[in-house]
């Protein structure tokens, strides 16, 4: 099924919810939208799902205008975070819910069941009702119920949000595999960068109402087209820093810290004397682990252990860094902290946000 949207708005009043987009989905595979709260992915989802109709633009499924069309006479399924199961019927007769209205016979209703059961792992828990299950139970439920339709398009909106996280890894991790016949195109929403990374497939990144950028989801990752999608796209937050670039190829922060750019660097910022110099969490060491590894002095703020990693927050002067640090480390609140970073791993931005260079990728097998 290949869905596409063309120059697509919505607006209510003054208030935009949707600036006019254009989105082709890769049908087959997953496609994660991913935002910040109020981006604007659940009213994407429900434009694509028919529940609501955009103010300009065209919704295409497979070359044919839908965008009238109701949801009920789409081949589609949706699953919010709030996850909705019918409180009066068992686990069974939820799973079976869509079938009997499309007037399926029993014995096919019971082999279905109990196929999408075994492949979500709730066969035990089939006469209970939803009550009666854990929260990671009740969405599998809801998943199963979306899922045993057979559609074309799987609708995902924060689907795993309000699970904790041991459940959301379980849950995530047999998305692939639910997936993997290339039967349906999914599309699946998420605020969290490290969950879209995990999906994998294709990403359109928004903001504000705004798609950003659209393509692998590596690639993306890799290679932010400005600013705001860079940001969207760190956890923790990519570390901004302001610069002026003289004419020797160094680019000077401020507070005599100095540092110089490689030749590819220079060749991109040549018309761009001022520019943001973008550095992700995890290029921060507390050693130079790699040769030409630059030092930069500076004082913790606060030092946060979460599992097997440590988040050091630092300041010079007016230059706030967030360091993501592997292992465990005791590093006091005041205490002079020295980090390092290859200058090959910096962002370069220019001052209205559009990328200028993004720092090479291992090549497969280096």
């Amino acid at each position: 099924m290949r869905l596409v949207l063309e120059n697509t708005s919505k607006k209510q009043g003054a208030q935009h919810h949707l600036y006019p987009l254009s989105l082709a989905l890769v049908p087959g595979t997953i496609n994660v939208l991913l935002g910040t709260t109020q981006a604007g992915k659940t009213t994407l989802m429900r434009i694509m799902a028919g529940l609501d109709r955009p103010t300009r633009g065209r919704v295409l499924v497979d070359d044919q205008d839908v965008t009238g069309m109701p949801v009920r006479q789409r081949n589609l399924a949706m699953v919010y975070q709030q996850f909705i199961n019918y409180p009066s019927f068992s686990v069974f007769e939820n799973i079976a819910s869509p079938l009997r209205i499309q007037r399926v016979p029993e014995a096919e209703i019971r082999t279905r069941v109990h196929d999408m059961a075994e492949r979500l792992h709730i066969t035990p828990h089939l006469e209970r009702v939803p009550a009666q299950l854990s929260g990671g139970q009740q969405q599998r439920c809801a998943l199963a119920r979306a899922l045993i339709k057979n559609t074309e398009l799987l609708l995902l909106d924060e689907p795993l949000v309000n699970l904790d996280y041991k459940l959301r890894e379980e849950l995530r991790k047999e998305f692939s595999e639910l997936f993997s016949d290339g039967r349906t195109t999914v599309v699946y929403a998420t605020t969290e960068p490290l969950e879209a990374l995990q999906l994998g497939g294709h990403i359109a990144v928004l903001h504000e109402g705004r798609l950003l950028q659209q393509g692998r989801t590596l690639d993306v990752f890799n290679a932010p087209n400005c600013i705001n999608s860079a940001r969207t796209f760190s956890d923790p937050p990519i570390n901004l820093m302001p610069a002026s670039v003289d004419g020797n190829g160094f680019a000077q922060l401020g507070k005599g810290l100095t540092i110089p750019l490689t030749p590819q660097q220079r060749q991109q910022v040549t018309d761009h004397p001022q520019v943001v110099l973008g550095l992700r969490a995890h290029s921060l060491r507390l050693t130079p682990e790699q040769s030409g590894a630059l030092p930069i002095e500076t004082e913790v703020d606060l030092s946060e252990i979460s599992g097997s990693e440590t988040y050091a927050h630092l300041h010079r002067g007016d230059l706030s860094l967030v360091a993501q640090l592997g292992g465990v480390h005791s590093l006091d609140i005041g205490a002079r902290c020295t980090v390092y970073f290859r200058p090959d791993d910096l962002f370069i931005f220019d001052p209205d946000g559009a990328l200028l260079f993004a720092p090479a990728q291992p090549t497969a097998g280096a």
